[in-house]
């Protein structure tokens, strides 16, 4: 583990600190923590700041409930910046979005990688424009039930796939599937961190039961 003395403050007494999202690894935001705000931060286990426009300590979270919980605190090979993953509730941005960095400045000719996130922001996308010609579009348009009729359809062929134990076929339906359910999903207004919670809560569960099961076999041992 890093000893705090080996890392370097800028003139000012500040340390760059870039926030990340433990769960979709997005940049949330650039901030600047000194000596004091990061001893706060390590010992209250949440984001503290100092905001260089106030000249104050800043938790984050204080007045908005938005809170930032930490995971991590990693310093770069020159330990002149941090960057600090997150657990964060609500928005990290002040405007209200989920993250600081949305205004793009440049696109280059490289494809960005497949996230869920990714596909999930397209198909939100296909709900508010409704493209012509568009098959997400067309299943807006049919409405709920046309929907779900496909979630259904979908499932049986994986189903199907799975039993004849034909592993590529299984991977196409299965995408086919997710993809339908992300479409109702959106119709629905069910978030991906909405499942992911859901998801996160049952592993829990599921730890604290086989810590439980594990202390009662030692008991009968």
């Amino acid at each position: 583990m890093l000893n705090m003395d080996e890392l370097k403050y800028d003139s000012h007494g500040l340390i760059p600190a870039v926030v990340v999202d433990a769960r979709s690894r997005k940049v949330l935001t650039l901030a600047y923590m000194n000596r004091e705000s990061l001893e706060i931060s390590m010992r209250e286990g949440r984001t503290c700041f100092w905001s260089r426009s106030r000249q104050e300590l800043w938790r984050k979270g204080e007045t908005s409930g938005n809170v930032q919980r930490i995971v991590d605190i990693t310093a770069d090979c020159d330990r002149d910046a941090l960057v600090v993953t997150v657990n964060k509730e609500g928005p990290a941005c002040h405007l209200g979005t989920d993250s600081c960095f949305n205004d793009r400045v440049f696109e280059g000719g490289q494809p960005a990688p497949f996230s869920v996130e990714g596909l999930y922001e397209l198909l939100q996308g296909r709900k508010a424009d409704l493209p012509e010609g568009s098959y997400t579009t067309y299943l807006f348009q049919k409405g709920i039930d046309k929907i779900l009729k496909k979630v259904g359809e979908e499932s049986t062929e994986v189903i199907i796939a799975g039993k004849a134990a034909d592993k590529a076929e299984t991977v196409y339906e299965i995408a086919d599937l997710m993809y339908h359910v992300m479409v109702l999903m959106v119709e629905m207004g069910i978030s991906v961190e909405d499942v992911r919670t859901e998801l996160a809560s049952r592993h829990i569960i599921d730890h604290k039961v086989k810590q439980e099961k594990a202390a009662g076999d030692g008991a009968a041992r």
